[in-house]
């Protein structure tokens, strides 16, 4: 499927099947050692936290729904592999960088309040808030723990710098997401600021962690980090496609819940900046005050892609995804040792979930 001329839509290709692999070797070597971790958690925050990570069910008993992506961890090992490095020594931070998004995911479900993640009811829904965001605060923790025992120790305050800038930024990036919904008045770059930090930061943090544990320079460190920067952007943008006009069973999350809450994504952004008829429409239905059922969310759907909303968001994913691949083309990698990373690129711009 397209939007315009040349232009595919990401969330519809299926061009790069095989590219799943890559994070799912690295969540072959990641998922045990966060699994390792949660064990040495206390009771209840130990179940919640399994039960969050898709490990066992509200009452404790095993199960394997699957933890997500591991995306993230993947760009670490990835980006250690690209500079010589090796997956072991990349391991410890790879696992930091899961715990803090899963960490970031039990948060967000509190303050979005929704009711699935990966196919089933979020943990606040079963355990109740309190507990859900105990359980985050404890996979923060368990993040940091991580980096402190990853080799070599010296590099140790380096790798913890690097992942608590990544963190103020995601709480930056959500404190903005937050006030966005009160706001009239939110524009396409400063939304897309916002998710340079609620997505990007940690994206690049684990790029950029990657190369660290490799030993790599300065100026690989830095290029990594924006290519990973980029790779968020663009992660996110699919992401907003997808919560607009993904399929619920595929992406585990209900389509068209974003908009019942009129959440101001990216797309949605796009469109109430247009100038459009179909924009100024949009936000009249948007700031009415009424709650919105099914007739309103189609209603909504409808408009943001009159108003140019979701050609925007596939174009601009198209355009961080071709920053993405230039900053990496920028950081001296061995091209077979890259490739890894460029799998990637296409994974998160081609995907249906």
């Amino acid at each position: 499927m397209t939007t315009t001329a040349g232009t595919t839509d990401p969330y519809t290709s299926t061009r790069t099947p095989d590219a799943w692999r890559i994070p799912r070797r690295a969540g072959e070597l990641t998922g045990p050692r966060v699994r390792a971790a949660l064990d040495g958690l206390s009771e209840p925050v130990r179940t919640v936290a399994r039960y969050h990570f898709g490990w066992c069910d509200a009452e404790g008993r095993p199960t394997d729904t699957g933890w997500g992506k591991g995306l993230r961890g993947a760009l670490v090992l990835g980006g250690a592999e690209a500079l010589g490095g090796t997956a072991g020594a990349a391991l410890p931070a790879a696992a930091a960088v899961e715990l803090i998004h899963n960490f970031s995911v039990l948060h967000d479900d509190v303050m979005d309040q929704d009711l699935t993640r990966r196919g089933r009811p979020t943990a606040w829904t079963v355990f109740g808030s309190a507990q859900a965001v105990l359980a985050g605060d404890a996979l923060l923790v368990l993040a940091m723990r991580e980096l402190a025992a990853a080799p070599p120790p010296a590099r140790c305050a380096v790798a913890v710098d690097e992942l608590c800038r990544a963190l103020l930024e995601l709480v930056t990036g959500q404190g903005s997401d937050l006030a966005f919904e009160e706001r009239a008045d939110v524009g396409p770059e400063e939304c897309l600021a916002m998710a340079a930090g609620k997505t990007g930061a940690l994206f690049a943090a684990a790029c950029g962690l990657g190369a660290l544990s490799a030993d790599g320079t300065a100026a690989q460190v830095e290029a990594l980090r924006s290519f990973g920067n980029h790779l968020g952007l663009a992660f996110q943008l699919v992401d907003d496609l997808l919560g607009i006009w993904g399929d619920s069973p595929t992406t585990g999350k209900p389509v068209g819940a974003d908009l019942r809450r009129r959440k101001k994504s990216l797309p949605v952004v796009a469109a109430l900046s247009s100038g459009t008829p179909a924009g100024r429409r949009l936000a009249e239905l948007y700031h009415d005050g009424r709650p919105m059922g099914t007739a309103e969310v189609a209603r909504a759907t409808a408009l943001i892609e009159k108003a140019g909303g979701r050609r925007w968001a596939v174009r601009e994913a198209a355009r961080q995804q071709s920053l993405a691949r230039e900053r990496l083309a920028g950081a001296a990698l061995d091209a077979r040792a890259a490739q890894g990373l460029r799998s990637l690129v296409d994974l998160v711009t081609h995907r249906s979930s």
